[in-house]
């Protein structure tokens, strides 16, 4: 009986295919396990970005249509007028309308100073009244005196409700901003009684005392009534007081009209700001929830035919977040291709040695005789080991990804580190086996950035399959210098070399190709596959080659190294 056919190495296609499915399986559940991805209607980047650029606009309007100190600028230029105005005035009726008693006293003549008052004052315009020495009013410009009697002047209010509907949502426009804005300081409210005295008026009173004053009223409805008094005086002897008064209207109309310019301005400004932040918004928005539905797709595992959106060509970080979604989503389609591929070379591996260990624990109990038995039991003790290795290898494996992507990186110095395996391989050895020939540059940089312990088990790897393939009385050469911004190790040995077409293959998961004589089952196939993983983890290369002699003979085989070296700077 050939016990060495129960180590069959192929394994049923539909094993793998099983494997493969079931992978494919968990991974369409894992896709819609969770809440499908909610498009919103308006973006809330969008919002923001335009509630931004609103404010940033309408916070110094909103400061512009305060126009505080403006309008008291022109209250302070308007009673100045006023009071101009009031001296003139106050002069001609002490010139005009002054009358001396028998005793010498003068006194004010009233008819005089109304007519004064009706040459001088235009109640179009202002107000005029005259108060004696008693504090009576003797003379009003809004009331004239004619054959039919007294007539009293009043100033009609401007109508409130514009003609067209424009100016109607202007003025409401106009309203509501003003009422958002912070109060001034109240003033004294302007009322008239029906019999009108001095001391009815602060400044009045003020000026009767030989001292002109001004006051800024409102009236009801809220408008401004400015007053200024001045003193009626003839060679300084107060007779009476003038007091010229007039609306308001100007000034809230110079005020209203600065204010609807600048709404005017501001308007034109917040729609081009609106324009802008929208064409902003689309811009920055739109892309990125363009990649936000083909990463929610790719993610409920709709198949590789989703493709997320190239926006590279924009050459900003919205490009540069485009490219790494889709180098990300590339490179987990490929991390989830080799997890399956694992997957089934595993199966595949492990079921070789069960394989084995049955048909040799089913034969074991029908056999009687005790040399095939221990046989057997050997076979079973092989594949045990052998499982016990592919076990330990797989593990190794499946962690190398994990712990690379953890680890901290820092300088390692190949040199050093190919010095001191070739010191332990000779120590180990005591001279036997092949000879290990080391080449280093000594006025070199040789340090590269990476995990010590990995790339020492790189570096053993190499070492030991070169030393298993090669003579007894041959040589193994480890070679390692600086090129520009890489350190390369090479390692020659000068065995069978590698057989043609497989300079690749052997890199490959569970591949094994043995020397002669070796006993089966001895490796797991895993070795140079780790390394691999280690050197790319490490952002650099793996090669292999076999060296030929003059007549074009393999002579033996060559791994070569290239890492990223290490510069202080």
């Amino acid at each position: 009986m050939k016990l060495q056919a129960h180590r069959e190495r192929d394994i049923l296609s539909d094993d793998a295919a099983e494997t493969a499915s079931v992978f494919d399986k968990a991974r369409r559940r894992r896709g819609t396990a969770r809440t499908p991805y909610r498009r919103r209607r308006f973006s809330p980047l969008t919002l923001r970005i335009l509630t931004l650029n609103v404010l940033a606009i309408a916070i110094p309007v909103a400061g512009l249509l305060y126009l505080d100190e403006y309008r008291e600028d022109l209250i302070r230029s308007r009673l100045a007028s006023l009071r101009t105005e009031a001296e003139l005035i106050s002069g001609a009726i002490a010139t005009s309308g002054v009358v001396t008693g028998p005793l010498g006293d003068e006194r004010l003549l009233v008819e005089a100073t109304r007519a004064t008052l009706r040459r001088l004052v235009d109640p179009a315009e202002s107000r005029a009244r005259v108060f004696d020495q008693d504090g009576s009013l003797i003379a009003d410009s809004f009331r004239l005196a004619g054959p039919a009697g007294i007539v009293e002047i009043e100033t009609l209010p401007p109508p409130n409700w514009p003609a067209d509907l424009f100016s109607r949502l202007m003025n409401d426009l106009y309203d509501w901003v003003v009422s958002i804005l912070p109060d001034r300081d109240q003033r004294p409210l302007y009322s008239e009684r029906p019999e009108q005295r001095a001391n009815d008026y602060g400044e009045v009173m003020q000026s009767l005392t030989g001292e002109p004053g001004s006051v800024v009223r409102e009236d009801e409805d809220g408008r401004l009534v400015l007053s200024a008094a001045v003193p009626i005086q003839r060679y300084r002897q107060v007779l009476g007081a003038l007091m010229l008064s007039i609306e308001g209207t100007g000034i809230e109309e110079s005020v209203r009209s600065l204010r609807f310019n600048i709404l005017a301005v501001f308007g034109i400004g917040l729609f081009v700001t609106v324009m802008l932040s929208l064409y902003l918004a689309g811009t920055i928005a739109r892309p990125i929830r363009r990649l936000a539905d083909a990463a929610e797709l790719v993610r409920r595992g709709h198949g590789r035919e989703t493709q997320l959106p190239n926006f590279s060509r924009r050459q900003d970080e919205i490009g540069e977040l485009s490219g790494a979604l889709r180098d990300m989503t590339q490179a987990l389609w490929q991390r989830m291709d080799a997890i399956e591929r694992f997957a089934a070379d595993v199966a595949h591996e492990i079921k070789n040695p069960l394989t084995s260990l049955r048909s040799a624990v089913e034969t074991v109990a029908r056999i009687e005789d005790p040399v095939q038995q221990r046989k057997l039991m050997s076979v079973i003790l092989d594949d045990v080991q052998r499982l016990n290795r592919l076990i330990s290898d797989i593990s190794e494996a499946s962690r190398v990804d994990a712990e690379m992507s953890r680890s901290e990186m820092e300088p390692v110095d190949l040199g050093r580190m190919l010095a001191t395996l070739v010191d332990l391989h000779e120590t180990a050895h005591d001279g036997a086996g092949p000879h290990l020939n080391l080449e280093i540059s000594a006025h070199q940089t040789l340090a590269v950035r990476g995990n010590e312990g990995r790339l020492v088990q790189v570096l053993r790897n190499l070492l030991q399959n070169a030393v298993s393939f090669s003579p007894p009385d041959g040589e193994i050469l480890l070679a390692c210098a600086r090129l520009g911004h890489t350190v390369r190790v090479i390692i020659s040995d000068q065995g069978p070399g590698i057989p043609p077409g497989k300079l690749k293959a052997i890199f490959d998961r569970f591949y094994s190709e043995r020397p002669q004589g070796e006993k089966f089952g001895s490796h797991s196939g895993l070795g140079l596959s780790i390394s691999k993983q280690i050197v790319e983890a490490h952002g650099g290369t793996i090669e292999a080659s076999n060296i030929f002699d003059a007549n074009d003979r393999i002579v033996g085989a060559r791994f070569m190294v290239t890492l990223p070296a290490f510069d202080d700077d």
